[in-house]
């Protein structure tokens, strides 16, 4: 079998630039870790160098490494492991990177400088589920499927369900600020999770307990929560659970415009109705998901259908259900068949970007959040942006995290195979051109993907002096700069790689 285009070597292993780590450094290491989980062949290593970001598939698909080799990787089994991987990187100013399963879209994992890459999937168990409470402990590196299927199996969900569920951590779902399937109803990450541990950049344990609500100053969980790993090691999360409804029930909507849909999607979070499941396609996503097998019958051109799905104990959820309905309808929705809804079901976590990346196409997603009172404009003002770039990108959106104020934007953009610089630069036309409109629009840059280091360009532009409150806080508690660094818009490592917007702005020594 051919080894797939994604994990396929860009050249020899010994012509790879590489930086070895110290000899004496790794033998440290291995001293705490055990010699099997340091790992410092270059083959090894290649395999930690890159997230999921596509920018840097594309790197990997014409012969290049998006930024550096890592150092070494190391997996420490325990807190306290770590807690000593940890304090030797301060005495010996190594640079580390934490590491969940590699998820992630927006490089935030990249080694811009030859960093040590720290993998904490060995930091994996599920501590206590407190049936009284409705809580649940676990530690960081547990596979998030496995999370799942071991709460199924005693009555309880986490309610988190991202698309990415099968190839991410717990601890990754909070660094990240994630969101899942079931947001509109149970809020993403930051909402559910109550507490946590984690290991500070110097090596002290940081404990946020488990309360339901506190007023002891702002939000310790909070500066955790959507760091993305530049203020330390998450390793465990306290997250609120709830039983597994007792009934399900799915329906699918026809709208005959956009701008109906997206009114009735306000229209029931804006009357207190939470489905469950909230997902609105526009036109173009429409069409692909009234075709075929799993479509409906019907369907006009123009309408766009919508996905809700309502959970709980049957009398909520038919009340709900009945809410809903009656919102649909006034704006012009009608109920068809469950089709889309039911292949929906069947492929909510399948990855659909490989196909396309590994057949030379420039695929790529964007999520945003908007208020509703911008949303329509911003799809249209976006949409028209992009193909005035170039006609034949394929665009399309939907809106599946639903709340009274507004609605995440999650945005498909596909380039079909051209000369790679022109692709190169046209992508990141794209991305320049969809983060400034939504800045100009006064939306968010980033609903649930996080920065990484890939929106650090516009992440000023947003933040603004509170970007600078997020590096004094950086530099206070890790001085020499050796947790994640150049990651989240804050200042990287001198001559590591810095990567802004998709291009490479400045190597120094670090390739």
């Amino acid at each position: 079998m051919d080894t797939p285009v994604e994990s396929r070597p860009p050249h020899d292993a010994a012509a790879i630039p590489a930086r070895d780590l110290d000899p004496a450094a790794l033998q440290a290491l291995r001293a705490i870790v055990g010699e099997a989980h340091v790992l410092d062949a270059v083959a090894e290593r290649y395999a930690y160098a890159r997230d999921r970001l596509p920018w840097a598939l594309y790197q990997l698909r014409a012969g290049r490494l998006p930024a550096t080799l890592p150092a070494a990787v190391v997996a420490p089994a325990s807190r306290d492991e770590l807690v000593r991987v940890v304090r030797l990187a301060n005495r010996l100013g190594l640079r580390l990177i934490p590491f969940g399963a590699g998820s992630g879209v927006l490089g935030g994992t990249l080694p811009l400088g030859h960093e040590v890459i720290v993998d904490l999937k060995r930091i994996n168990q599920l501590l206590e589920l407190n049936e009284i409470d409705g809580t649940v402990r676990v530690q960081a590196g547990m596979n998030g499927a496995q999370f799942e299927d071991a709460l199924h199996a005693r009555g309880w969900s986490a309610n988190h369900l991202p698309q990415s569920i099968r190839m991410s951590t717990v601890g990754g779902w909070a660094a990240c600020r994630g969101a899942g399937q079931a947001s509109s109803r149970h809020g993403k990450i930051e909402d559910i999770v109550i507490g946590l541990e984690a290991v500070l950049p110097d090596g002290r344990l940081l404990t946020v307990r488990p309360v339901a609500r506190r007023s002891v100053g702002p939000s310790i969980k909070d500066l955790l929560v959507g760091s993305e790993g530049v203020y330390g090691f998450i390793t465990e999360l306290t997250l609120r659970i709830t039983r597994r409804p007792a009934h399900v029930q799915g329906r699918v909507y026809a709208f005959p415009t956009l701008a109906a849909g997206l009114d009735a999607m306000r229209g029931i979070v804006q009357a207190e109705g939470r489905p469950n499941v909230m997902r609105l396609y526009d036109e173009v996503e429409s069409a692909s998901r009234a075709q075929g097998e799993h479509g409906i019958d019907g369907h006009a051109p123009g309408e766009v259908l919508a996905i809700l799905e309502f959970a709980g104990p049957r009398v909520l959820a038919e009340a709900e259900a009945a809410l809903a309905h009656d919102v649909c309808a006034a704006q012009g929705g009608r109920r068809v068949g469950d089709g889309p809804y039911r292949h929906w079901q069947q492929t909510r976590y399948d990855s659909y970007s490989i196909q396309w990346q590994t057949r030379g196409w420039y695929m790529d997603t964007v999520e945003i959040t908007g208020p509703w009172s911008a949303l329509p404009r911003m799809h249209a003002r976006m949409r028209e942006a992009v193909h005035a770039l170039r006609a034949d990108i394929h665009f399309g959106a939907h809106w599946s995290h639903i709340y009274p104020e507004g609605a995440c934007q999650y945005m498909t953009m596909r380039l079909p195979p051209m000369d790679e610089a022109q692709a190169l630069a046209l992508h990141r036309r794209v991305w320049d051109t969809l983060q400034r409109l939504c800045l100009e629009l006064g939306g968010s840059i980033a609903h649930h993907h996080g920065v990484g280091v890939f929106r650090n360009e516009w992440l000023r532009e947003e933040l603004g002096t509170g970007l600078d409150l997020l590096q004094i806080l950086k530099d206070g508690l890790d001085p020499q700069n050796l947790i994640n660094p150049g990651k989240v818009g804050l200042r990287g490592a001198p001559g590591a790689i810095e990567i802004r917007g998709g291009m490479p702005a400045a190597q120094g020594d670090a390739r």
